[in-house]
């Protein structure tokens, strides 16, 4: 029987963990941890996002502060805020909400975050850390497949791990945490000449690249674990309504793999848990006590 590697059940239990680390704390006259979450434009999809992470902050006890600024805004604009977040010593974590206006510049925007507040993950201090194989805040979503993986004991050194695509989101930094963890990494995009063969070498195969429905069976070995890492909403042919699905054709994928993990229920919970996972490392840390999540980081 295949398995399916079920995201939101272990997000719930890595929440409940914290809930309970961060009441044990603050139950001492320590006070709560705090996210600001920096909105620009009015994106439905972000809405959505930020509105999950309000309500996950919220369950385990985390304050969440949410500063929304108009679509027009400039990168000095968002800059400021930025830096007046960044020495406010009640906010521990600063995340931006992507994808931002198309007239601002990501990359510069991240860089300004101060690298300790960092809870996406994506400052280049942090993916340098990364890269060198140190404890610091992780990327969420690979820092998600990473746990997923290790909470069924699917053994990842070793294994042949095929990633398809390089984002700065998920194929880059995840690449850097598998091959931590010792395992032999292929990354594969768009411009990857022969990708189902490559695809069809892999024991793990984890599928970022944001297309509906791109991998199917013939890209599977047999026996393999696949992490569907896409969503998308789209619409039936045959009515109106839409349903969500990733970049694997799951229902054609399932019959031929040992694990899988489901679209939705999979990655997404646990991207928006490790959110939950490193602003608590941060506050502990920015409090001087001693981190209860190194585990899940490193």
């Amino acid at each position: 029987m295949t398995l399916k590697l079920d995201g939101k059940i272990l997000s719930l239990t890595i929440e409940e963990r914290l809930k309970k680390d961060i009441f044990s704390i603050t139950n001492k006259s320590i006070r709560e941890p705090s996210l600001a979450v920096i909105r620009v434009g009015d994106d439905p999809a972000s809405g959505v996002y930020i509105r999950n992470k309000e309500k996950a902050c919220s369950r385990i006890g985390i304050k969440s502060l949410i500063f929304h600024l108009d679509q027009s805004s400039s990168n000095k604009d968002v800059g400021k805020l930025i830096n007046t977040l960044n020495i406010d010593e009640s906010i521990d974590g600063i995340l931006l909400q992507l994808p931002l206006p198309k007239h601002l510049d990501s990359i510069e925007l991240i860089s300004k975050i101060n690298p300790e507040k960092d809870v996406d993950g994506l400052h280049e201090q942090n993916i340098g850390r990364l890269v060198q194989g140190k404890l610091s805040l992780r990327s969420c979503t690979p820092a998600g497949i990473v746990n997923i993986l290790r909470s069924q004991k699917i053994t990842i050194q070793g294994k042949r791990i095929v990633v398809v695509g390089r984002s700065l989101l998920v194929g880059k930094p995840l690449s850097s945490m598998l091959l931590n963890l010792n395992a032999t990494v292929t990354v594969a995009h768009s411009k990857t000449l022969n990708l189902k063969e490559i695809c069809l070498d892999a024991d793990i195969l984890i599928v970022a690249v944001g297309k509906p429905n791109f991998i199917d069976s013939s890209f599977v070995k047999s026996g393999s674990v696949v992490i569907d890492v896409g969503i998308h909403r789209l619409k039936s042919s045959t009515n109106n309504l839409s349903q969500l699905c990733g970049d694997v054709v799951l229902e054609d994928v399932i019959p031929k793999v040992f694990a899988y993990t489901p679209v939705p229920g999979g990655v997404g919970p646990m991207t928006v848990t490790m959110l939950l996972v490193n602003t608590t490392f941060s506050w502990q840390k920015r409090c001087g006590l001693i981190s209860t999540v190194d585990d899940l980081l490193s």
